[in-house]
C-alpha cells in the first residue's frame, strides 16, 4: 500500500478545524453527543456510506449486514465511518414507475455529500436505479466514491428445473396465459423462483448496472458479479471500505476515472453483455452530470463488431451464478481488451489493462471469445424515421432475427389500462405480423413505466406465437426479451409522432438500416399533428410536477435540465469540493 499523503486537504477539516470557534465548538459538540468523539475521528477521513435497504425492497436488503464490513474496512484503512441513509427504488415495488426516483434519490446523495463533512464516500447499492442514481450523485459531487453493490439472489428450482427471476417470470407468465399452467401451478412457482434477497439473477438492469460501474472505475475490479450469499461478497465489502480511505489521500476522483474514454468503453462493454436497454438511459444521465454528451447514435455505432460474449439470460440460457462460476465480468473485460480503451483507470488506480490482462480461463459455455462468441451481432440498435425522430431502442441480442425486416399494420393502446382490458379478448383484431403500439408511457407521460414488453394477446399465445413486433415510448425490464422498440422519442404525450399513429397503419422496421417508419405522407403527418389535442398534465403539486416541468426526453438520457451541466468545465465549477456548496 502506498503511503498516505498526509498534506491532502480533507474536507471534513472545514467542519472541526476551519469554521468559526463557535461554529467548529458545534460540530464536535454534536458528534459528541452521538458518540463519535473527538479523539476518534480528527484528522482521519470521514467516510460516509450511503446505505439504500429498506424493508420493501429485496433486492437491497442484504445491505443491511454488509454496510458493518464496509465500517470494518474503513476503520482499518484508517479512516471513520458514518453510516447514512438514503431513499430506495425497487423496481418491483414502485407504481407507476421508479425512473422519476431516480433522480430523486441522485439528488439525495448529492446534496446530504454537500452539506455534510464527508471526505470520501461508499453508495451501497443493487436494485436498477440505486446504481445509476448513485453514480449520477458521484459524478455531480465529484469526491472520492466507490460502489458496492448487495449482490443477485440465487436461482431456484421449480419442479426440477432452474429458475431464474425475472427472465423466466415472464416466460411463465406467458405459460399462464397461454392455458399451459393454471392456478395451482402459479401458486407454487411463486414460493420457489425466488427464495433469498439480492438482484436479480439474470443480465437484467441490476447486473448491467453494477458491470458498468467496474468498468466506469467506481467499483472494485471482480467484486461487480459476486452473489449476494457468497463469503466473498463480505470480502468485497471489508476491501471496499480500505480502498476508500486510500483513495482519499490519493485524490482520485471521479472525473478522473468516468472519463469519455472509459464510457465509450461501457457501451462496447453493454454490448458484449447483451445488457439491458435502460443501461441507455442511465449512461447518458451519468456521463450528463459530467458534461459528457453521448449521443444516442454512439450506442450503434461503438457497438458495431462487438459480438455477444455472454451466455446468460435474457439473451443467453444460463443464470448469474453460472457467470460468476465461470469467472464472471473480469473475464469479459479481459477478452474485449483489444477492442477497448486499456489505459482507462480502474478504482485501483491501475489501468484497465494492467487490472484485467493477466487473467486466465477455460473455455466455457458462459463466457465466450472475440473469436468464438455466443453471437456475432449484439448491442443496442438506435432506430430513427418519421416514427422516432429523435431516436428508439433495440436490444439486438434479445430479439428475433426473423423480425428484424418487417412490415405490419399497427395497431394502438393509448394507455395501459386500455391495453390490459383488451390483451384478452379473443376478438382482438391482430396477426402475428400485427404491430402493436402502445402510447402516452413516456418521460411525461406516466414516468416511463417498465410497460414496454406489451405482452402477446392471450388468442396468440394460444396458437404458439411467443414475439412480435411492439413499440412504446415506456421502457421494458432489462429482464424481459423480445424484438421490442423502446424509448420513442419525442414520447406521443408531447405531440411525438407516435401519438399520430391510427390502427390500420403501416409500421415498417429494418433494424440493419436503423429504420423506423410510419407509412404516411408528411402531408398526412402534419394535417394529423395540426389535429392533435395535447393531454393535461395530471400532476398539479410535489415532485410528480418537478418531473413533468423539467425531465428531459428518452435520448437525453430523462435527467432534469436543471443537473446538466453544459461541459466538462462547468461540471468542475459546480462540484462540492469544499464544504459550502
Amino acid at each position: 500500500m502506498k503511503e498516505k499523503d498526509k498534506t491532502v486537504r480533507l474536507r471534513s477539516d472545514e467542519w472541526f478545524f476551519h469554521d468559526t470557534v463557535e461554529t467548529r465548538f458545534q460540530h464536535r459538540s454534536n458528534m459528541r453527543s452521538n458518540g463519535h468523539f473527538p479523539e476518534s475521528f480528527l484528522g482521519k477521513p470521514v467516510i460516509g456510506i450511503f446505505n439504500s435497504w429498506n424493508d420493501l425492497n429485496v433486492c437491497n436488503a442484504p445491505l443491511k449486514e454488509l454496510v458493518e464490513h464496509v465500517k470494518r474496512g474503513v476503520l482499518l484503512g484508517g479512516g471513520y465511518p458514518v453510516e447514512m441513509h438514503t431513499i430506495t427504488t425497487a423496481a418491483d415495488m414502485m407504481k407507476p414507475s421508479d425512473l422519476p426516483y431516480r433522480n430523486l434519490m441522485s439528488m439525495d446523495v448529492e446534496e446530504i455529500i454537500r452539506s455534510y463533512p464527508i471526505d470520501g464516500a461508499v453508495m451501497l447499492s443493487e436494485c436498477d436505479k440505486t446504481t445509476p442514481a448513485q453514480l449520477m450523485a458521484t459524478a455531480s459531487c465529484n469526491i472520492p466514491t466507490l460502489q458496492l453493490a448487495a449482490g443477485h439472489r440465487a436461482s431456484g428450482v421449480f419442479r426440477g428445473k432452474q429458475v431464474n427471476y425475472g427472465t423466466d417470470l415472464w416466460k411463465y407468465m406467458d405459460d399462464y396465459k397461454a392455458g399451459l399452467l393454471n392456478d395451482s401451478d402459479l401458486s407454487e412457482l411463486e414460493t420457489c423462483i425466488s427464495c433469498t434477497k439480492g438482484g436479480c439473477p439474470v443480465m437484467g438492469t441490476a447486473s448491467t448496472m453494477k458491470s458498468m460501474s467496474e468498468i466506469l472505475g467506481i467499483m472494485l475490479p471482480g467484486t461487480s458479479s459476486i452473489p449476494a450469499s457468497h463469503t466473498a461478497r463480505r470480502d468485497a465489502a471489508e476491501k471496499t471500505g480500505k480502498r476508500i480511505v486510500e483513495m482519499v489521500y490519493e485524490q482520485l476522483i471521479p472525473s478522473k476515472l468516468m472519463t469519455k474514454a472509459s464510457f465509450d468503453n461501457s457501451l462496447k462493454l453493454l454490448a458484449a453483455l447483451g445488457g439491458s436497454t435502460n443501461a441507455v438511459l442511465h449512461l447518458t444521465a451519468i456521463a450528463g452530470r459530467l458534461g459528457i454528451k453521448i449521443d444516442l447514435k454512439m450506442y450503434s455505432e461503438l457497438s458495431e463488431g462487438i459480438p455477444l460474449l455472454v451466455n446468460v439470460q435474457p439473451s443467453g440460457k444460463h443464470s448469474m451464478d453460472d457467470f460468476y462460476e465461470a469467472g464472471g465480468l473480469p473475464l469479459v473485460i479481459r477478452e474485449l481488451l483489444p477492442r477497448l480503451d486499456g489505459k482507462c483507470l480502474t478504482a485501483l488506480g491501475k489501468s484497465l489493462f494492467d487490472t484485467y490482462s493477466h487473467l486466465k480461463s477455460a473455455p466455457s459455455d458462459v463466457v465466450g471469445t472475440l473469436k468464438k462468441p455466443f453471437q456475432e451481432e449484439s448491442g443496442i440498435r438506435i432506430l430513427k424515421g418519421n416514427l422516432a425522430p429523435n431516436g428508439a431502442v433495440l436490444k439486438r441480442a434479445a430479439s428475433s432475427r426473423e423480425l428484424s425486416n418487417h412490415r405490419g399494420k399497427a395497431f394502438v393502446f393509448d394507455d395501459y389500462e386500455q391495453m390490459i382490458i383488451q390483451l384478452d379478448d379473443d376478438e382482438l383484431p391482430v396477426d402475428k405480423n400485427s404491430v402493436l403500439i402502445l402510447r402516452n408511457c413516456g418521460p411525461i407521460g406516466a414516468g416511463m413505466p417498465e410497460w414496454g414488453a406489451i405482452p402477446i394477446p392471450r388468442k396468440l399465445l394460444r396458437q404458439g406465437i411467443r414475439d412480435m413486433v411492439r413499440i412504446s415510448d415506456a421502457r421494458m425490464s432489462g429482464t424481459s426479451y423480445g424484438t421490442i422498440i423502446l424509448h420513442v422519442s419525442p414520447e406521443a404525450q408531447i405531440g411525438g409522432a407516435l401519438a399520430l399513429v391510427k390502427t390500420g397503419d403501416w409500421i415498417v422496421l429494418d433494424v440493419e438500416q436503423g429504420i423506423l417508419h410510419l407509412d404516411i405522407s408528411e402531408e398526412e403527418m402534419q394535417q394529423r399533428l395540426s389535429q392533435y389535442k395535447f393531454p393535461p398534465r395530471e400532476h398539479k403539486r410535489g415532485y410528480w410536477r418537478l418531473w413533468q416541468e423539467h425531465v428531459l426526453q428518452a435520448h437525453e438520457g430523462c435527467d432534469f435540465d436543471f443537473l446538466c451541466p453544459k461541459n466538462p468545465e462547468e461540471a468542475k465549477m459546480i462540484s462540492p469540493v469544499i464544504g459550502r456548496g
